[in-house]
């Protein structure tokens, strides 16, 4: 019984991160109907700026400075990545009226931004102390780290906090007026460019707390996320990208399906759930389990 309550528990914190991050994508698929294939190494930045803020690279001791230092500046980080990659990958691509060409221009932007952390910062492999300690708490026999409570409930309160901006504020009215009719939004003066602009450095903003977020328990690098940003678009592909409570029962799903694998077939094989799921789901149901259908005029 323990190790089943175990894994759930695991699995449960796991699948809260990449809804996390998949909610990035929602945001600006939203408004732009445009994914951003950067967003995994944005949240790698996020990872980065935060160790840099707070631990020292060489000897591996904190600096002492108080967390909210990291907290503020991969913020900062984030507002910076999402307008970049809007004015120089998306802005120029929307403006072509490609379908293709936003893709590879968000992939190469995450690229570059990859190859200028490995330059600039490090290729190595740094851990990262949690501020609230290694020690970890039992629940009913099974164990979770305070760094991993922390992450749920930063992670539960900035999706609510965002879906509550979104729904109250002027500002997150228009998003949704924008994600819901572009021509008509812009009949009723809704500046539809900045609208997309703020949603990406919203989303990157995201990405970059889910970045400091992860790191205490995975390593700091210039590859960590890579492999977070790829799970989270699975997430988002499987519950639904306009959806956002699809993205939690998503991450729940595969986070849970990795764990099981891991226990019971083998570490080896905790990725492939994430993707038949995935295949099952573009077959069964295309706009993901909780997405909705659209009707495209031609």
């Amino acid at each position: 019984m323990t190790e089943i309550l175990q894994i759930l528990v695991s699995g449960c914190v796991q699948g809260v991160i990449y809804a996390l991050i998949a909610f990035g994508y929602n945001l600006t698929f939203s408004t732009s109907k445009t994914i951003n294939f950067s967003l995994g190494n944005v949240l790698m930045l996020g990872g980065v700026v935060g160790f840099s803020l707070y631990v020292d690279r060489a000897t591996g001791q904190l600096l002492g400075y108080p967390y909210v230092l990291p907290v503020v500046g991969v913020l900062v980080a984030g507002v910076i990545a999402g307008w970049v990659v809007h004015k120089f990958a998306v802005e120029p691509s929307l403006k072509l009226k490609s379908e293709y060409t936003w893709v590879l221009a968000t992939l190469a932007m995450g690229i570059i931004i990859k190859n200028a952390v490995e330059q600039i910062w490090s290729t190595g492999d740094y851990r990262f102390p949690s501020p609230l300690g290694d020690e970890p708490l039992r629940i009913f026999g099974a164990g979770i780290y305070p760094q991993e409570i922390l992450a749920v409930v930063v992670a539960t309160l900035m999706v609510f906090g965002v879906e509550l901006f979104k729904r109250k504020t002027i500002y997150g009215k228009a998003i949704q007026a924008v994600s819901e009719d572009k021509e008509t939004a812009m009949l009723m003066g809704i500046p539809q460019q900045q609208v997309v602009k703020v949603s990406f450095m919203l989303s990157a903003c995201i990405a970059t707390v889910g970045g400091l977020l992860v790191a205490p328990w995975t390593f700091v690098s210039a590859t960590m996320g890579t492999s977070l940003g790829t799970k989270a678009y699975v997430v988002a592909i499987i519950g639904g990208l306009e959806s956002g409570f699809g993205l939690i029962v998503g991450g729940l799903i595969l986070g849970v399906s990795e764990f099981v694998t891991a226990r019971y077939i083998s570490s080896g094989y905790k990725e492939l759930p994430g993707f038949i799921i995935l295949i099952l789901v573009i077959l069964i149901k295309p706009s993901g389990l909780f997405g909705k259908k659209t009707i495209k005029k031609v």
